[in-house]
């Protein structure tokens, strides 16, 4: 994978200093996915709320949100060839806290391993959840690592192997205290019907700038010059239309610095016709396969997002 650095004018880009919030799921089984994400994740209950015959769950490291759950039986399961969620990326600081995290989710028989890369830029290690959602655990190698080519940021999928991998960075002190190690959402990859529609959407309208747009049948786009906040793919769901109710991804959610910035992506939206809300603290629209993308400033309630 190839990435070209551009810089294009500021007010039509997000602010550098955008960042990912926690990836909302709708699930079946609520008390078997908090214990999932709890066991094989480290994560720990920050909130919980109800909304109507809703729970909504918060869990993550410290005060972290990683990820919220909403408890919605009756929906049709996660179906593979919709657009929706990829999968959930979530970064640690450092090899210790990911070989930990790794080694937790492997040993918990209810999700799946499905591999591992050196992509250059991080080393990932990738899991499916009990209920068919993709997660990605990931360390970043310092920028002052990243290779440039004539500009062109060097992006690839080495093979990592899993056992080396543990037998070099588990630390078995790390291990016993991992709850209280640092994680967070680095990056969301979606699943979308088509590459232009994604890219007119998280590029032009949202304001993320491509990062990589040269790997088959995927867009990958970032603020601040990071490797990838968001990517788009179409391996599986290529020619996919809005998704209809199921399990699987509620909301994709960033946070931006100051209010300055959502009236940028205010005018934006406008700008291109696109409905949106805006209640002063968060401005919030789907995207074109129907997922709910918010964007807020730092400590705004996303479950209120939610329910309206």
């Amino acid at each position: 994978m190839n990435a070209q650095r551009t810089t294009p004018a500021p007010d039509r880009v997000l602010n550098a200093h955008t960042a990912m919030d926690a990836v909302t799921l709708r699930v079946g089984d609520l008390e078997m996915m908090t214990s999932y994400y709890a066991n094989a994740l480290a994560l720990e209950p920050l909130e919980e709320r109800s909304r109507g015959a809703e729970v909504h769950r918060v869990l993550g490291r410290g005060a972290t949100p990683m990820v919220r759950l909403i408890g919605t039986p009756g929906l049709p399961a996660v179906d593979p060839r919709q657009a929706g969620l990829f999968h959930t990326a979530f970064l640690f600081d450092d090899a210790p806290a990911l070989a930990a995290t790794v080694l937790r989710a492997a040993q918990d028989q209810r999700g799946q391993f499905v591999g591992s890369s050196d992509h250059l830029v991080s080393e990932a290690f990738y899991f499916t959840d009990p209920e068919g959602n993709g997660i990605e655990l990931y360390v970043d190698r310092d920028r002052s690592q990243w290779r440039y080519e004539h500009g062109t940021l060097q992006i690839s999928t080495l093979y990592l192997d899993p056992n080396a991998y543990l037998q070099r960075h588990l630390d078995q002190s790390v291990l016993a205290g991992i709850a209280t190690t640092a994680g967070r959402v680095g990056h969301v990859h979606l699943q979308v019907g088509d590459i232009p529609t994604a890219r007119a959407f998280y590029v032009d309208a949202l304001g993320f700038e491509t990062t990589v747009d040269t790997y088959p049948g995927a867009l990958f786009a970032a603020a601040g010059g990071y490797h990838h906040h968001v990517a788009m793919n179409t391996w599986n769901s290529a020619g996919a239309g809005p998704r209809a109710a199921s399990l699987g991804l509620g909301e994709v959610a960033l946070t931006v610095p100051n209010r300055d910035d959502l009236d940028a992506l205010a005018a934006r939206l406008a700008h291109r016709g696109l409905q949106f809300a805006d209640d002063g603290r968060s401005v919030s629209l789907d995207d074109p396969w129907g997922t709910r993308v918010t964007v807020a400033l730092p400590g705004a309630d996303f479950d209120e997002v939610l329910s309206r």
